[in-house]
């Protein structure tokens, strides 16, 4: 199998890394297709051989050149991508989340039933031991009927801020964090409860990053960006991108091609998505979410509940227990306490039966094993899984129309209602 790239900035090296590794066996690197010719030449120095480079202008021609495309791109531009590489009848493995909105969803289910191809969204989330845990005791009926969910996700000032330095920060190519980020905890709720979501409703607001509340809460005046920064070395919001060779040879020693800038301030003007979100969804078969999303905490983690009519599971996790101050001069400490300070329990709760925790197997890698079974399950096929792991494009679609509703309702202050399995949206009603 010949695989082409389109989007060779951070989340792509997963993907070439196994090509060049562990499952190099599956097949070679054909092409890379970007709007930066530096960012091409640092995965090409990791191949160690000349790879064909293409112009986004070009991507028909690199078609020709693969039988499957990996899609890593910026998030708006996955439809466009994604509908070409169908067209051609080719494979498509795509970063989530699929596309942004309803129109890009629209295309891609179009494009996907006509096609030949073959499209994967890498939910890596689904694979890890934990959440696979979860779906064994919901499928095995632990809890009976799952008659209510509450879902809990904090980002810290690690994590949670980066988006909002980044191409993230505008709503118009990321969808906001209720696409890009939501659309990981949207889709495992769908596969959990094996449903679709029916009517969502949602409020949400910038309350902590941003000019305005910096002005709010006194903090001065901010640098535009962190290269240079008077502040570097001190405050624990400015990323020094130079203190990392991955991150300066993507993004530092690429920005004179496109002028993209990797590390602008968090709490500048221009961001145009939410960092507190509270949703609620109904499904079809009559369960229901409450989620909230918060992107500045001080710790990083999730806690989801389910209640059944024979009882209650609880999944706590947490990622990283506090964020050092140095966290964004100095990543790789930043890493060693994420790595120090996780943990994770699942408790499941029985009517009239004492508590009982539930063992999480792992296994080696990141989400404790779980992308290694992603991987394998993108190159060498799913096999015979019996939680039904892989994710295809009707799967993505149901995630981020989840997203889209919310935002959409947030828009208008209404319900949305989402009709033929959660893959369309019906407008607000004002």
């Amino acid at each position: 199998m010949r695989y082409a790239f389109v989007g060779l900035g951070h989340r792509a090296q997963m993907y070439v890394d196994a090509l060049l590794g562990d499952w190099r066996d599956t097949g070679a690197i054909a092409a890379f297709c970007d709007t930066n010719r530096t960012r091409m030449d640092y995965y090409a120095e990791r191949v160690g051989e000349p790879v064909p480079r293409f112009a986004p202008g070009d991507f028909g021609a690199m078609l020709e050149l693969c039988d499957a495309v990996v899609v890593a791109s910026v998030d708006a531009t996955h439809a466009r991508y994604v509908v070409a590489a169908l067209e051609a009848g080719k494979d498509v493995v795509v970063e989530k989340p699929l596309t942004t909105d309803a129109d890009g969803c629209a295309a891609i289910a179009a494009a996907a039933e006509r096609s030949s191809g073959r499209l994967v969204v890498t939910f890596n989330y689904r694979y890890s031991p934990r959440n696979s845990a979860v779906r064994r005791l919901i499928m095995d009926g632990a809890i009976g009927e799952v008659t209510s969910v509450h879902f809990d996700w904090a980002l810290d000032t690690i994590h949670g801020a980066d988006y909002f330095r980044r191409w993230h920060r505008d709503k118009r190519h990321s969808g906001g964090l209720l696409v890009h980020k939501s659309t990981h905890h949207f889709d495992l709720v769908n596969w959990w409860l094996d449903a679709s979501a029916r009517s969502v409703y949602a409020h949400g607001g910038l309350r902590f990053y941003g000019a305005d509340n910096a002005r709010a809460r006194g903090l001065g005046e901010r640098p535009e960006r962190g290269n240079g920064a008077r502040g570097l070395g001190t405050d624990p919001f400015i990323l020094d991108l130079a203190a990392d060779p991955r991150l300066s040879r993507l993004y530092l020693e690429a920005e004179h091609e496109d002028g993209y800038v990797r590390d602008q301030d968090v709490f500048t003007d221009g961001i145009t998505i939410e960092d507190n979100m509270a949703v609620m969804v109904g499904y079809d078969g009559g369960t229901m979410l409450t989620y909230s999303l918060n992107a500045h905490a001080p710790f990083e983690g999730y806690r989801v509940v389910f209640n059944g009519t024979g009882g209650r599971i609880e999944l706590e996790v947490c990622e990283r227990s506090w964020t050092p101050p140095h966290a964004a001069i100095d990543p790789s400490a930043a890493a060693k306490e994420h790595a120090a300070g996780s943990w994770e329990r699942l408790t499941l709760h029985q009517h009239w039966q004492r508590p009982r925790e539930i063992p999480i197997e792992r296994g080696e890698g990141g989400h404790g094993g779980g992308d290694r079974l992603l991987l394998d399950d993108v190159f060498r096929g799913p096999g015979d899984d019996p939680l039904a792991r892989q994710a295809g494009y009707l799967d993505g679609i149901r995630g981020v129309m989840v997203g889209a509703a919310a935002n959409e309702s947030i828009r208008t202050g209404g319900p949305v209602h989402l009709t033929h399995g959660g893959t369309r949206m019906t407008p607000a009603v004002p």
